[in-house]
């Protein structure tokens, strides 16, 4: 009897943490499947209404990006050329799998009222750099709110004394600039706000995030079942040989 016990003990104390793991990973998942598909929904509310005001001066300390980002808004300002940062990016290139390199240009955008945001007029290549200044006096500019980039584990942290720049971060390019009064977010330009010349290159804010939360639920929870399979076969020859 204690044979026959530790025939079927075994093999369940062996898998039950991998399978529980396993199944952790499938719920973790389709979690996230679902905070994806209500951010999904949220842009697609968000960023094709029509353009409201910047969110006030006095409501920027609360604004987060959860409920804030990719709002459509519209604001009018004057930039400041000299305090512009060129922030190392890629961007869509000719063919799928052929990104181009250059720079996304962050321009601040002085309001009315002398408060700043920065706006992201778009991406140019290096050697164009020289043909993407801001045009001069007020303009409209009407874009995404965007919150502060994080970058992931390889992308370097921003460098401003030696004026290399990896992740859009509007307080990092305030302190450098020694600018006061700047919103916490980022405001990526419609493609409407790409010059004649072609540069920047406007209206990249990506929309169509990817979704194959589903795909990987059904990966780890195949694996577990495969892992549960297995076992069942372990116990039950173990069992036939124990006789």
């Amino acid at each position: 009897m204690a044979s026959r016990l530790r025939s079927v003990l075994l093999p369940v104390l062996a898998v039950a943490p991998a399978f529980a793991i396993l199944i952790g990973l499938g719920t973790w998942q389709l979690q996230r499947k679902a905070w994806k598909e209500e951010l999904i929904g949220r842009i697609e509310a968000r960023a094709h209404g029509e353009p409201a005001a910047l969110p006030a001066e006095a409501d920027w300390p609360r604004w987060m990006p959860e409920t804030g980002e990719y709002a459509r808004v519209r604001v009018t300002g004057t930039y400041l050329p000299q305090a512009e940062i060129a922030v190392h990016g890629l961007a869509p290139g000719e063919g799928p799998g052929r990104p181009l390199s250059g720079f996304y240009l962050l321009t601040p955008l002085r309001l009315p009222d002398g408060a700043l945001v920065v706006v992201n007029r778009g991406f140019v290549v290096p050697g164009l750099r020289a043909e993407a200044n801001p045009p001069s006096g007020q303009v409209i500019v009407t874009g995404l709110l965007r919150g502060p980039e994080q970058g992931g584990a390889f992308t370097p942290a921003n460098d401003p004394a030696r004026g290399e720049w990896y992740r859009r971060d509007p307080a990092a390019i305030a302190a450098a600039r020694g600018l006061d009064r700047v919103a916490p977010f980022i405001l990526d330009a419609e493609a409407s706000a790409t010059p004649a010349s072609g540069w920047p290159r406007a209206g990249l804010t990506r929309l169509d995030l990817p979704n194959r939360h589903l795909e990987y639920a059904f990966t780890w929870f195949g694996l577990a079942a495969t892992l549960l399979a297995v076992a069942t076969f372990a116990i039950v020859a173990r069992r036939r040989k124990d006789g």
